[in-house]
């Protein structure tokens, strides 16, 4: 059990977390034709989208009520309900989520009320849906608002079994993905992949592998999503074999969509690591009925091999993890399974999951929090996002880039993690980070010959005592 603990001071030196209306936005954005809406300022829009498109490199749809003095002091109840209509005429979307800020919350902002409104006022936008989140960004994060996003869409566009008409195993072959802020595109094609050689057509929820991955399209500019998955895909959730949750914090998402639909739940915490590939492929053994296939047991094998090939520089190795709770439970079980000691761990927020992970403590705060702590501790290697870096060179370690945003390389939303090939791929790379740093070897001897002048070393040699 770890030691949580809580902040000590009253502000972020070097902030760690993204907010919850980014990881709103994130999760909206892996919905076919779909558009977020924040709820407050210009400000607080423009910087979220300046977040996505260093991270992604792409063009971002995302709008803004556009609150100012006024409608902050007064209310902005008509920001809402007119942000709503303009983007259903204008883009005509499938599906609108509104995301608070801390602003609109400050204000003290009723967006469901702000739905409910707009239905009455606009039946002839039925067939489009909207979804209104309290996401306030002076609490939680990327994690956190992603997750409640998720679990809102489901609350609001799938459909209870007992009226849709829907059973669990109707579609003898499709298997439910929840999954969760911290697979990138990469991570969802090679998850797809393995679902493929099972037999089974994953339904990912969201999915950013088909929205976000980086695909050149016909047309010139949508004003929405283009890819993703699609409002009736979500119809169909019900009839699946089986659901596969990916993530503690989509606890309450999973638990919904099983209350709507029937269909049984398979939660598993991530796919970094050994041991935790081997639960997926159990779970999809149990579901499809099949063997795992010589494909998937060859690449366990090739894991193994790299396993011990990197064990020697992983092996009693000095981390720090600064990630959000999902994120930094993957990177704690995978270099613990390598022998590595977690010295220094941050995370953004506390959540009940915190507790269970296996180190000594956790410290809910930011990045200046990580580098005191790695300092004491003396931190060999440092794994957090780009925000991280200059923490990492001020502490003297290599930097593993993961989590969100990674805008200083590129094709860092791309990259695979998951799976027996993704995990055998991370440890060739952290490998390499120790390996180019060269931690704690003997230093280099030079002679006091080698730095004196040439006449000097002619006078030291005429001088030298005798070996006889």
């Amino acid at each position: 059990m770890a030691d949580i603990l809580k902040r000590n001071k009253a502000l972020s030196v070097n902030p760690l977390k993204a907010s919850q209306p980014v990881g709103g936005s994130l999760a909206t954005l892996g919905f076919n034709r779909a558009m977020p809406m924040l709820h407050g300022s210009q400000g607080c829009t423009a910087f979220a989208k300046v977040f996505f498109v260093r991270h992604f490199r792409e063009p971002i749809p995302l709008q803004s009520t556009a609150m100012d003095q006024g409608s902050s002091v007064m209310g902005a109840d008509e920001n809402v309900r007119e942000g709503i209509r303009t983007i259903a005429e204008k883009s005509n979307p499938a599906l609108i989520t509104i995301l608070t800020t801390g602003l609109a919350e400050t204000q003290g902002c009723d967006v469901q009320r702000n739905v409910r409104e707009f239905r009455e006022a606009n039946p002839e936008f039925a067939n489009i849906a909207v979804v209104g989140v309290n996401t306030p960004d002076f609490t939680g994060s990327v994690e956190t608002g992603f997750a409640v996003t998720l679990t809102e869409i489901i609350r609001a566009v799938v459909p209870d079994a007992k009226d849709a008409g829907t059973y669990p195993g109707k579609r003898k072959r499709q298997v439910n993905v929840l999954v969760n802020y911290m697979l990138t595109p990469g991570d969802l094609e090679a998850l797809r992949d393995i679902f493929d050689q099972f037999q089974l057509r994953p339904v990912f929820v969201p999915d950013l592998s088909d929205s976000l991955d980086g695909c050149l399209t016909d047309g010139d500019f949508s004003p929405v999503t283009i890819g993703g998955t699609s409002m009736s895909e979500m119809a169909t959730l019900g009839d699946a074999l089986a659901t596969v949750v990916i993530g503690p914090s989509l606890a309450k998402a999973a638990e919904v969509l099983e209350k709507k639909t029937g269909v049984p739940t398979y939660a598993l915490d991530h796919l970094y690591g050994l041991k935790a590939n081997d639960e997926l492929m159990c779970a999809l053994t149990q579901i499809s009925g099949r063997e795992v296939p010589e494909r998937i047991e060859r690449q366990r094998s090739q894991l193994q091999d790299a396993m011990l090939d990197t064990h020697f520089m992983l092996g009693q190795l000095r981390i720090a993890i600064a990630a959000d709770a999902d994120l930094l439970n993957a990177f704690v079980d995978l270099v613990q399974e390598m022998g590595a000691e977690v010295v220094a761990a941050v995370t953004s927020c506390n959540v009940p999951l915190l507790a269970g992970i296996p180190v000594d403590s956790i410290k809910i705060g930011d990045l200046e929090d990580m580098e005191l702590i790695g300092k004491v501790n003396k931190v060999q290697l440092v794994i957090g996002n780009s925000h991280a870096v200059d923490t990492a060179q001020r502490l003297g370690a290599p930097i593993l880039r993961a989590g969100f945003p990674l805008y200083d390389i590129i094709g860092g939303y791309q990259k695979t993690w998951i799976g027996y090939r993704g995990t055998r791929q991370t440890l060739f790379d952290l490998a390499n980070l120790v390996i180019n740093y060269s931690h704690e070897e003997i230093p280099v001897y030079h002679s006091v010959y080698g730095q004196k002048p040439a006449s000097e070393l002619a006078g030291l040699t005429d001088h030298a005592p005798s070996c006889h």
